[in-house]
Order: structure tokens, then C-alpha cells, then sequence
């Protein structure tokens, strides 16, 4: 494997977070997860059979679970809570519902070529309110996935996507391509729930010290 994928440790990953989340918070955060796809529609299904719907679903759960395991954990949303299909619109209205100042949706890449690899975040394509600040937060979290995790960096790109399009207006809104499930060493990484776990701390301690940075 050409760039292995890091055995991070969870239990470091986690007293990471825990310290960073123990300062305390003069004022609350709201964060919508979007666990892309859902219902009759898989998304991309990986060569040893996971489906994206799963995938992007079950690191969105686990971002919720250890969330609320913390002292004082961050007010996150999910677009959905189990294996159902939301329109793009009705994603796209909660970030502006909620006031929210995050939205992130979770996906997983695919590829006909096998050896394609590694994480792409996106931003929209047009300008809007918060176009700068996403983009930063996008090459913040490719970078964190990078290091943390060992997953190879493909660039943040800029794309017409409805949810980012939509959202840009009202607060923070990133895409993340979390690895391609057309390749082997990605697909069974992401299917194992140890990886699961890091993939999710991971990105939730980046959030947090993003929003939170000036504290």
C-alpha cells in the first residue's frame, strides 16, 4: 500500500479532544452533519460490497455519539438520523432553519480505476457570504484527515454541488469525499468500525477548534 493509512491510536485521538473541549464555551456553536445519500439511493458501493449511504451514516453517528460523551459537547444536527433519502432541498433548508454556523455533508468517492485514492473536500463554485472562510476550513480538515489519519490529500476543489450552493449564504459549508470505495486498502479501512471511530474524532475535533479558535 503506497501510502499506508495511519493505526492511529483512538485513545490519543480522544484525550486530544477532551482537552480541547473541557475550556469551556461562552457561547454555542450549531453544526448540521449531512450524511449524503440514504434510502433507495446507495450512493457509490464499494468493491467489497459497503455502501456509501452506511458509510457516511455511521461516521455521522459516531461524530453524534462522541459528541455527547463530552463535558460540553457542540450542538450538531444530522440531515438524517437513519437509512432514509431527504431531497437536496430539504438538506439544504436546515443549515438555515437551525441558524447554523457549519454545514458539513459526508460522502464517499468511487472510481473505474482501482488505484484512485484519497480525500477531496469541496466548496461551491459561486461566490457567496462565506466563500472564504469554507474554503479555509475545507484545506484545515483535508489536512487534518491527512495527518491524522495518513489518508493522501487530493486538493480542495470547487464544485455546482445544490447542498454547498445553497448553504453558502447562511454559514460555513463543506463537502468531504472521504476516500474512494472503488479502491481496496480505502474500502476495507473505512469499513472497520475502530476506523470508523477515527475517522469520526478526527473530523469532530477539527470543527471544534475551528469554530472555536479564538477562544
Amino acid at each position: 500500500m503506497k501510502n499506508a493509512l495511519k493505526n492511529v491510536s483512538f485513545v490519543i485521538l480522544l484525550l486530544k479532544i477532551c482537552l480541547i473541549f473541557g475550556q469551556g464555551r461562552p457561547d454555542q456553536k450549531i453544526i448540521v452533519i449531512d450524511p449524503g445519500h440514504g434510502g433507495k439511493d446507495s450512493g457509490a458501493v464499494g468493491i467489497n460490497g459497503i455502501q456509501e449511504k452506511d458509510v457516511v451514516l455511521n461516521i455521522a453517528n459516531e461524530i453524534l455519539r462522541l459528541n455527547k460523551e463530552l463535558n460540553e459537547p457542540l450542538d450538531i444536527y444530522l440531515t438524517r438520523y437513519k437509512d432514509t433519502l431527504i431531497s437536496l432541498s430539504d438538506r439544504s433548508k436546515q443549515p438555515k432553519v437551525l441558524k447554523a454556523d457549519l454545514f458539513v455533508s459526508l460522502h464517499c468517492n468511487h472510481s473505474d480505476n482501482p488505484n484512485a485514492r484519497g480525500i477531496e473536500v469541496y466548496v461551491a463554485n459561486s461566490k457567496a457570504k462565506y466563500s472564504d472562510e469554507a474554503t479555509w476550513l475545507a484545506f484545515l480538515i483535508q489536512d487534518e484527515l491527512n495527518k491524522s489519519l495518513g489518508f493522501e490529500s487530493r486538493g480542495v476543489k470547487f464544485s455546482n454541488f445544490q447542498v454547498l450552493r445553497e448553504t453558502l449564504d447562511y454559514c460555513n459549508s463543506v463537502l468531504i469525499e472521504l476516500g474512494f470505495l472503488s479502491n481496496i486498502d480505502e474500502s476495507d479501512y473505512i469499513l472497520a468500525l475502530k476506523n470508523i471511530k477515527k475517522i469520526a474524532l478526527t473530523i469532530l475535533m477539527r470543527l471544534n477548534t475551528y469554530l472555536y479558535k479564538a477562544l
